[in-house]
């Protein structure tokens, strides 16, 4: 098996309570994009960022009264399940994402359409940007990809950037228009 995925195992044990421990590293562990095999066995593809993120985690439980193991692993049988789940769990995480993009540029067009470039809201749509740039990051960073949903994803990131900046630039206009009126000099006619 000369493309077999080497993979870093988590087997770990908690104390049942309190139950915010538990949810705590289901958290932690989901957020890594680690893949459950059974209860209290997760897997992740070999990386030394992973290494890390798992070596830190098993600290942490034994900090909490629990105990852990980090392995690293390789598939003898069953491999095409598990790549599978990874596969499966990212395009879900895509779909998801491309939901809040399309919701996204569905309110910038609705701002646009009625002309709602104000500064405050042209900062909250940055942010929202931003905050979708970075969950997209997550996501690519978390594992092996098929073409399907994940390079939907990577197309339509151009017609976010597109939008975002139309709407910038005509915010930036009516905020340049709004300054220059503010700066005009009142004139009264007399008849």
């Amino acid at each position: 098996m000369a493309d077999a995925i080497k993979w870093l195992l988590l087997s770990y044990r908690i104390p049942t309570e309190p139950t915010r421990l538990r949810a705590g590293v289901w958290r932690r562990l989901k957020a890594l994009g680690a893949m459950y095999l059974q209860n209290a066995v997760a897997v992740l593809p070999a990386s030394p960022e992973a290494e890390r993120a798992l070596r830190l985690l098993r600290q942490d439980i034994i900090e909490m009264g629990g105990s852990a193991q980090v392995l690293r692993a390789e598939a003898l049988a069953g491999e095409d399940e598990v790549v599978g789940a990874f596969n499966t769990a990212r395009d879900e995480e895509y779909a998801e994402l491309l939901g809040q993009c399309r919701d996204f540029l569905a309110e910038i067009e609705t701002e646009t359409a009625e002309e709602h470039f104000t500064y405050a809201e042209l900062e909250e749509n940055d942010e929202d940007l931003a905050k979708l740039r970075t969950w997209l990051d997550k996501i690519r960073a978390r594992g092996p990809i098929r073409r399907g949903t994940a390079e939907r994803g990577r197309e339509s990131g151009p017609g976010v950037r597109q939008r975002t900046g139309a709407l910038r630039g005509a915010g930036l206009r009516r905020r340049d228009c709004q300054a220059e009126h503010r700066n005009l000099t009142p004139v009264t006619l007399m008849p």
